[in-house]
């Protein structure tokens, strides 16, 4: 392993908190919303006393160039105090430093529902400011959106209590979820919870029967808690939808995220279509194991659940790759260096465009990929307003996964690029266009690497590829039909442990089917973190949608070739400021029909089919 590992390079952002320039953006942004807040405070007075004089379009257009700078150096300065932070946990000025920027967030918030009271009670004279400022035009979608959340908003001070509220309702309730799990420990191989997750991931099939035994041991011993904090949540949600004027906690959901319940319909309803494929694929992993005694189950109806995340290795052969050293891909220690060169040249193969903005990344010290003490886990891309960059962050160990990893978050960084010269306003899109530009550079990638394997090694990579996807697709699904089915019995009444078990149980059935055997996971209710946000409501269906729209585009570029290389840089660019829906019509195809989901899932069922040729 190379020691060429970097830790990223921030001076072209902030050199440090206690910079001159650092503490000009603080004075900056202070002074950006005392002037947003003199500007709703003249609007409020003219609008208290009816005047005739307020000249509505021009005070917008004076609000949207003032909000433009104050919006880049909201969204920097929190970008900035968190990556800080994230690779010096230890750090207490780090850490005073983002409670400092959360507050000056509050107030920034405050100003917001301050312009939306102005917007709603000048609704009218719309039409007459992007007439005037047709340069203005652009944001009609924004300023429409605006408007309808106020439909969906209390009063001002009923919003405010249901915030204060929530410190010591929904966001406890959260927070006590999280230190319960963080907080369970296996007494006998003194393994923490996530560590017995982890070996979900292992080779030794004892060894992931058994964890998974002892981790649902855990929760079981912590049902009551685990429930009450799952049942409250719920309620509370359920309690200010309706002050909310929302009928169905899955429409605030689709509002957030810009998609039309015809989409999302279509969406749902491909994956229902494709869950035989899947099922194929579970069973076909099933037989693999159970062939070659590579899992601890005795029933071979199925999948077991611990099962799920079972690498199909047999041994480390090596193969044969142009520009690479001849052991495996999955197998081999990757340097940085290597991983550099590799996804540069793969991104590359896509546009030139796209290459050379990861040369630019690497060469500009963007990444911090070093393992060091104090530092998060996991991997991450943050975007900056000032000076249209981004940085990474990840824990580069030479694996294979890491590879992928790196792709990902610097697809993330891509799409960002493709917004330079847009207003700030724009860079805040949605979930479901969020993980399209990140999901298709690891495609990219990961398609690559399938050509050039060896059939053993194949296995393995096809086998990651399908579970990953379908755990994108299959248990989110499940998640989906769990949370709708929460939501539709917590309205009639409180809910226990074992009701959230009994549902759990049909949730997997209804997706997973006979693609898995008895020995399945009731409790995975009381696992996963977003069921327990107060603003996380059917958080997942998103990646669904990420995952097989990027499919589908990368189907599209087969097709084409390098001149959909622009139609896809284009696309990115839009994101900020149209409904998914028109944005793809834009591109030339409609995503309210199944036919366009169904492309991107013909991807993975070659795989399927190749793997199954592979396995005999």
């Amino acid at each position: 392993m190379s020691d060429n590992i970097p830790r990223w390079n921030l001076d072209s952002i902030f050199s440090s908190i206690d910079s001159p320039e650092y503490q000009k953006a603080l004075a900056d942004f202070t002074a950006g919303m005392e002037n947003l807040e003199n500007l709703l405070e003249s609007a409020g007075n003219f609008i208290k006393n009816a005047c005739e004089n307020f000249d509505f379009p021009v005070w917008l257009k004076g609000f949207l160039e003032a909000d433009e700078k104050v919006s880049s150096l909201c969204g920097s300065l929190n970008a900035y105090a968190y990556i800080i932070y994230s690779v010096d946990t230890t750090n207490t000025a780090y850490l005073n430093n983002i409670t400092q920027i959360d507050n000056l967030t509050l107030r920034y918030k405050q100003i917001d529902l301050g312009f939306k009271s102005v917007l709603l009670a000048n609704s009218a004279r719309l039409d007459d400011f992007y007439k005037r400022f047709p340069e203005f035009e652009s944001y009609r979608y924004l300023l429409n959106e605006t408007l309808e959340e106020t439909k969906h908003q209390m009063s001002p001070a009923e919003e405010k209590l249901a915030g204060e509220l929530q410190q010591t309702g929904g966001d406890a309730w959260d927070r006590l979820h999280e230190q319960l799990i963080s907080n369970l420990k296996d007494e006998e191989s003194g393994k923490t919870f996530n560590e017995l997750r982890n070996d979900a991931y292992s080779a030794d099939a004892n060894v992931r029967k058994s964890s998974y035994l002892k981790e649902i041991a855990l929760l079981k011993q912590n049902e009551i808690a685990f429930a009450a904090c799952l049942g409250n949540l719920k309620g509370e949600t359920l309690a200010l939808n309706r002050r909310r004027k929302w009928q169905k906690p899955i429409d605030r959901a689709l509002a957030s995220v810009r998609l039309s319940q015809k989409t999302l319909d279509a969406l749902i309803g491909s994956i229902e279509d494709s869950l035989p494929l899947w099922r194929e694929y579970f069973n076909l992993k099933a037989d693999f194991l159970h062939k070659h005694n590579l899992t601890a189950s005795q029933d071979k109806k199925g999948l077991a659940f611990y099962d799920l995340f079972a690498p199909m290795a047999l041994s480390d052969e090596s193969v044969s790759l142009s520009g690479l050293s001849r052991q495996s891909l999955l197998s081999k220690t990757w340097t940085f260096d290597e991983a550099r060169d590799y996804i540069i040249q793969r991104y590359s193969s896509f546009s030139s465009e796209m290459g050379d903005f990861a040369k630019k990344a690497f060469a500009e010290n963007w990444i911090d990929a070093e393992v060091r003490a104090g530092k998060v886990g996991g991997a991450y891309d943050e975007d900056f307003a000032l000076g249209h960059q981004s940085r990474i962050m990840t824990n580069f160990t030479g694996a294979f996964s890491d590879i992928i990893t790196l792709a990902h978050e610097l697809g993330h960084a891509y799409h960002f690029s493709c917004m330079k010269g847009k207003p700030a306003a724009f860079f805040s899109y949605p979930m479901t266009l969020a993980e399209t530009a990140s999901t298709f550079a690891e495609t990219i990638v990961k398609q690559d690497m399938i050509s050039k394997c060896s059939d053993a090694e194949k296995i393995q990579i096809l086998d990651l590829d399908l579970q990953d996807v379908s755990q994108v697709l299959v248990d989110i699904l499940c998640r989906f039909y769990f949370e709708k089915s929460v939501f539709d019995e917590r309205e009639k009444g409180e809910l226990n442990a074992s009701d959230f078990c009994r549902l759990m149980k049909e949730a997997q059935e209804k997706s997973y089917g006979n693609g898995l055997n008895g020995e399945r996971h009731e409790y995975m209710w009381a696992v996963k973190s977003h069921y327990y946000s107060t603003g996380l409501d059917f958080y997942n269906f998103p990646y669904a949608f990420g995952q097989l729209f990027a499919a589908g585009l990368y189907a599209r570029y087969q097709k084409e070739g390098a001149a959909f290389a622009k139609t896809y840089a284009e696309l990115l660019s839009n994101t900020g400021n149209m409904s998914c829906e028109d944005l793809c019509k834009k591109a030339g195809f409609d995503i309210t029909q199944k036919a366009f989901w169904k492309n991107g899932i013909e991807m993975y069922a070659k795989e399927v089919s190749e793997l199954k040729s592979i396995c005999g």
